[in-house]
């Protein structure tokens, strides 16, 4: 399973407006594609299906941007992975009439593994990634001093 630009993106974008979670304040795109280098066109374009999936809502004015819908911590990575490449993305689709005996094996191993990326995927939450992100921004001044 691959990680697609698209994803990779949107999850940059949402750990940044995690970071910002507890102060209520809305990001802007541009503040958000300046700080993760995401082109601001293809963020928009991101933005607005995560807004479409729940994920993320809008706020309009002077004062305006996006905000995480909840929580960090009560967003799954599956959940967002879902909405962006979309459920059969994600399962694989079931080969109902196999064209070999090789073929039903191999789509058996890929099913697995869909499977067992899928659970990793429901395990983890945005607020899991902001404390990795943490623990390694903490590990990487260390090393500096």
């Amino acid at each position: 399973m691959e990680l697609s630009c698209k994803s990779e993106y949107a999850i940059l974008a949402l750990l940044e407006m995690a970071a910002y979670y507890e102060s209520g304040e809305p990001l802007q795109i541009r503040q958000i594609a300046a700080q993760q280098n995401i082109p601001d066109r293809y963020l928009e374009q991101l933005l607005a299906t995560l807004r479409r999936g729940g994920i993320v809502k809008s706020q309009r004015g002077s004062k305006g941007g996006y905000l995480l819908t909840r929580e960090p911590r009560k967003i799954i990575l599956f959940e967002i992975l879902e909405c962006l490449e979309g459920l059969e993305a994600l399962a694989g689709e079931e080969n109902v009439n196999p064209k070999s005996i090789d073929s039903s094996v191999i789509e058996e191993i890929w099913q697995e593994a869909s499977r067992a990326a899928n659970s990793v995927l429901q395990k983890y939450t945005l607020q899991d990634l902001c404390e990795k992100r943490d623990s390694r921004r903490q590990l990487d001044i260390m090393y500096y001093i």
